[in-house]
């Protein structure tokens, strides 16, 4: 393939994914509810794979416990909202927080963690923080427990404005995970994630501080990852500890999509997201081997190509869509 047509099929595709971005602020007003709410489900889920890419992609902490900042994060919006009354915005800030603290308190116990016994150990605490919250008699306990309706009233008065609203919340903190993670990665502590994942030792020798990015990465993710479970529970209009903690949901998917799609890179969670939901409206009914399916595909892609479907493409053109190097500026003659 000529350079020149790879460039233009790198600018082709930049070209896509603006239209693509434009293309995702009309939805309310181009399809049906069920359609909307499969695309909240969509971006929903991208949310997660990117932050978790940060994680394991870049910083190398390949936790499997995602999924219990996000059931903190549901869980202290609903007291915060419901129990304690606090307007909306205050409690979304709010559960964002506990859900760092949260996060602060899973590191404490894991940071040590190497390898599977990092993959192991998050997802113990994972695990009991689930339990923990199905012991929580105020949040309906074992049974879980759904939003008053007085309260889902006051995203709009009808259910279409209502889905409207909360569409453009999942779709703005989708926006903002992916743009503020490319900033992060074009920053200098992005230099140093950028040079963790090429080369722990190299970015060592460098003067890199792994553990200080680490930890920088991971109270960076936490926030985030709560404000998503935010938005499950204001989809699916209840909490419960299997749902809002559930790790098929939360985690076996993430990874799944950030490794067919291409860790270690911004479009990778993007086209993993993509043929995820595409398989899930096409397999789903087939019951259990639907998943047999998903992890069937994600052992072959792996096997051609380690890097995903992004490496893949990314043979055939000339750059990155969203360029992580800085280059230096040209050099101008005194």
């Amino acid at each position: 393939m000529t350079t020149t047509f790879a460039g233009f099929l790198t600018w082709a595709l930049r070209l896509a994914l603006v239209l693509v971005l434009a293309g995702l602020t009309v939805v309310p007003f181009a399809l049906g509810p069920a359609d909307i709410q499969l695309m909240m489900q969509a971006l929903t889920i991208l949310s997660l794979a990117m932050l978790w890419n940060l994680l394991a992609g870049y910083s190398n902490l390949v936790v499997i416990g995602q999924h219990a900042l996000v059931g903190v994060g549901a869980y202290a919006f609903f007291g915060l909202v419901i129990l304690a009354k606090l307007p909306i915005p205050v409690a979304i800030v709010g559960a964002m927080l506990f859900s760092l603290l949260a996060g602060g308190i899973i590191l404490a116990i894991i940071f040590r963690l190497r390898a599977a016994y990092l993959a192991v150990g998050s997802w113990v605490v994972a695990e009991v923080f689930l339990l923990v919250a199905s012991r929580l008699n105020s949040f309906g306990g074992g049974s879980g427990m759904a939003l008053p309706v007085s309260f889902v009233k006051r995203f709009g008065a009808s259910n279409d404005i209502r889905q409207m609203t909360i569409y453009f919340m999942v779709l703005a903190t989708a926006v903002t995970i992916l743009f503020g993670i490319w900033l992060i990665m074009r920053s200098r502590v992005g230099l140093a994630l950028l040079a963790m994942r090429d080369d722990e030792e190299g970015a060592v020798t460098a003067g890199v501080n792994l553990p200080a990015a680490r930890i920088l990465s991971y109270l960076v993710v936490a926030p985030f990852t709560g404000l998503v479970g935010v938005l499950v529970t204001l989809q699916t209009l209840r909490i419960s500890h299997l749902s809002s903690f559930s790790m098929l949901d939360w985690t076996i998917f993430v990874l799944f999509i950030v490794v067919i799609g291409g860790i270690k890179s911004l479009e990778g969670p993007i086209i993993g997201t993509i043929v995820f939901v595409v398989l899930r409206q096409y397999l789903q009914g087939l019951g259990v081997w639907y998943l047999i399916s998903l992890g069937m595909l994600a052992v072959v892609v792996v096997l051609v190509e380690p890097k995903g479907l992004w490496g893949l493409m990314r043979r055939y053109l000339s750059d990155e869509l969203l360029p992580l190097r800085q280059r230096p500026p040209r050099s101008t003659s005194q």
